[in-house]
């Protein structure tokens, strides 16, 4: 049990506390909830006690899983009608994010409403931020200003440069640097920018003459670089090739006493993979343990990244023994480089080796390492191999579901393996998502014995996302119980039908696009 101040949830109950999440996420995400009452039944009757911290922690798992995120907010909505409970700062932020991910706007600005009404306090520039990064992803620069000043109203305290701030970082980290530096210059006048202004600039310059530009207007309005500024200048002139210049950066640092860190060895290292020189940024981790900075992840990261670009594998792979036995844990990216290059050469042995050992370690791949490892099973038609990191995926909630079936799908489909193609798609369906238009087209052209086959029905639900309704939770309860009563055994395909020797069922049976809709 948890407890209201979360107190003994910490230190030897951090493993229990974990299972209590996983237990509320299976029970919000995996079962069939039809309504907030049922919801509230099935929560009651696991018997966990609705901490602040555990609700945070759900609510995290929720914000990078695939859970479906109406369901999520009927979670959120019914832990905060608890007496004597009270949302964090991050459950709201967590729950805006999820919001803001589904499109949910109108959605999102009650929410932001609420929190306004009960606790303005919690409504910080991160509560900003989070806001403007859903609504800059698929919104115009206008549409994203323009929440930035309706957001005046809900703001509690001044808005003053840091709001301004938020707003920066925001369209910088989208990509959007003309957009940003054209808003920088309308605005400048009514928020004066600070040292952390143009830090945020100098971070998403790509060129050498903007990333100057901006260097040079700040000290002359009188902001001294620190560390940071001349990191995010030394990664410019790295990125672009230009060393000579990134070693001149560094003497003035010096000369200003302000000493290189992680970051700026590690864009070091990476400038010198750019001009050919793998081996020199190797003896640049040498020198980062000589004055007591020893190279983290990144770094490494760096550094063989340069051997993948010179395709010297063995050297890679020497560095990634070296990161272990220093003690420095290989991340996703790391391995993504490795994947990269077994991707273009076709090597799918090593690939997969590789992905066998990041789930022995608990390192769970990004979407890109993922693409590339169904991208070669679809490649060499290695259906069990698809079907094995698509399991994991649905148990491990990692990856993108959606672009992963486009390949996956595709394969099933071309091997008849339509039983395990029906069995995914259902998943799929259970999780609130749906197909691209691509997997969509291609399940409608599949052949299926009889009209009333658990796949038809699901498709048809599916359909009428495409046509902008909603998946709702009694829709998947319908679609997975016909699936449970009427699903095929054995080798029983779509709708039932034998599919002997993995043939395609019904081979003389309608086109599911030419059934009634």
């Amino acid at each position: 049990m948890g407890h209201p101040d979360g107190s003994s949830e910490k230190g030897t109950h951090l493993i229990h506390r974990k299972s209590e999440a996983d237990a509320i996420y299976e029970i919000i995400c995996k079962r069939k909830v039809s309504d907030q009452n049922e919801l509230g039944r099935l929560l009651k009757e696991s018997g966990i006690f609705l901490s602040n911290q555990l609700v945070d922690e759900v609510l995290r798992k929720a914000r990078f899983g695939h859970c479906n995120g109406l369901q999520v907010l009927e979670f959120f909505s019914l832990a905060g009608r608890r007496r004597g409970f009270f949302h964090s700062a991050d459950s709201y932020d967590n729950m805006l994010y999820i919001l803001g991910r589904m499109r949910q706007f109108d959605k999102l600005w009650g929410l932001l409403k609420e929190m306004r009404c009960k606790d303005c306090s919690l409504i910080t520039t991160r509560t900003m931020q989070v806001v403007l990064a859903r609504i800059a992803k698929v919104c115009s620069v206008r549409t994203t200003v323009e929440s930035f000043n309706k957001f005046r109203k809900y703001y509690p305290g001044e808005f003053d440069t840091d709001c301004f701030n938020a707003l920066i970082r925001t369209l910088c980290q989208e990509k959007r640097m003309d957009d940003a530096r054209n808003v920088y210059h309308n605005l400048k006048h009514e928020f004066r920018p600070n040292l952390h202004t143009f830090n945020i600039l100098l971070s998403g310059w790509k060129t050498v003459e903007e990333a100057e530009s901006f260097f040079k207007e700040m000290t002359q309005l009188g902001c001294r670089p620190d560390i940071v500024s001349y990191n995010c200048l030394v990664d410019v002139l790295c990125k672009n090739k230009e060393m000579e210049k990134a070693y001149k950066t560094l003497a003035e640092m010096r000369e200003m006493e302000i000493y290189p860190d992680l970051l700026t060895y590690t864009s070091i290292i990476g400038g010198l993979g750019l001009v050919g020189q793998p081996d020199k940024a190797c003896d640049i981790l040498k020198e980062m343990r000589e004055h007591g900075c020893g190279p983290d992840t990144a770094a490494y990261n760096a550094a063989i990244r340069n051997f993948c670009i010179a395709r010297r594998l063995g050297d890679a792979y020497t560095l990634l023994d070296e990161m272990v036995e220093k003690g420095v844990s290989p991340n996703a990216t790391t391995y993504n480089l490795f994947f990269r290059c077994f991707y273009w050469s076709n090597n799918l042995s090593s690939a997969w080796i590789l992905y066998q050992r990041m789930m022995r370690t608990g390192c769970l791949p990004h979407t890109q390492s993922c693409m590339f490892l169904v991208k070669m099973f679809r490649r060499q038609e290695k259906a069990e191999m698809g079907l094995t990191l698509w399991n994991d995926m649905i148990e491990k909630g990692f990856g993108s579901c959606i672009l992963v079936s486009d390949i996956l799908f595709d394969m099933l489909c071309d091997l008849g393996r339509l039983l395990d193609l029906e069995k995914c798609f259902l998943q799929m369906l259970d999780m609130g998502l749906k197909p691209s238009n691509v997997s969509f087209k291609r399940m409608k052209g599949v052949r299926t014995g009889r009209k009333d086959d658990s796949y038809l029905i699901a498709l048809k639900v599916s359909e009428r996302k495409h046509h902008g309704g909603e998946i709702t939770a009694r829709d998947t309860m319908v679609a997975v119980e016909h699936h449970q009563n009427h699903g095929g055994s054995g080798n029983r395909g779509l709708g039932g039908v034998d599919a002997p020797n993995g043939s395609m069922p019904g081979r003389n049976g309608p086109m599911l696009g030419d059934l009634d809709h």
